[in-house]
């Protein structure tokens, strides 16, 4: 993995992501469109390598994408970046067949810790950002996990892209649509 060509994710959990509660809602659909454009961009600027945390939400959903893209891009490589080796174990339905799917897939898998502990999310968070030059994050609540990824991608100088969901919100479905497609077209 180089550096200069590695992006990394984070996010929310689904059910922390407001607007997102239903995975059918509009919000949910404009914040994904906005994740698949910035993977692109990203593909498209030189970026090779894609870390993911591969937590529930965010970083499965950025994983996928970068899986699908590979369809296209034969060259990039998804790592995934487990907090622990048993990370991912506890998941339920699609999240866990999404997660099994995406270590099957990945190029490269990384547990930072051997056992949970309080600090592994942290630890795991800031081994993506110190491997990384760019941080594509999705956020509505800077006083989180995802807030402190994004502090700590800022303090390290490395370049930081942010969907805020609170800049899709009160949209209408009509803008919101409308948006989605501009930006995923541009």
């Amino acid at each position: 993995m180089i550096k200069e060509k590695t992006a990394c994710f984070t996010g929310h959990r689904p059910e922390k992501l407001p607007g997102c509660k239903e995975l059918n809602k509009p919000v949910l659909s404009i914040v994904k469109s906005m994740l698949y454009y910035q993977i692109y961009q990203a593909i498209e600027s030189g970026y090779e390598y894609f870390i993911s945390g591969v937590a529930r939400g965010v970083d499965l959903w950025a994983a996928l994408y970068v899986i699908e893209i590979k369809k296209k891009f034969p060259n990039i490589k998804l790592i995934c970046a487990k907090p622990y080796e048993d990370h991912g174990n506890q998941f339920k339905g699609e999240d866990l067949w999404d997660f099994k799917n995406i270590l099957a897939k990945a190029d490269e898998i990384i547990s930072v810790s051997k056992n949970y502990s309080p600090d592994c999310f942290r630890l795991r968070n800031c081994f993506m950002v110190d491997h990384s030059s760019r941080l594509i994050a999705v956020v509505d609540n800077y006083k989180s996990g995802t807030g402190q990824t994004i502090s700590y991608a800022n303090k390290k100088g490395i370049e930081v892209n942010i969907i805020n969901v609170k800049d899709y919100l009160a949209m209408s479905p009509e803008t919101e649509y409308r948006n989605a497609e501009y930006f995923y077209l541009k």
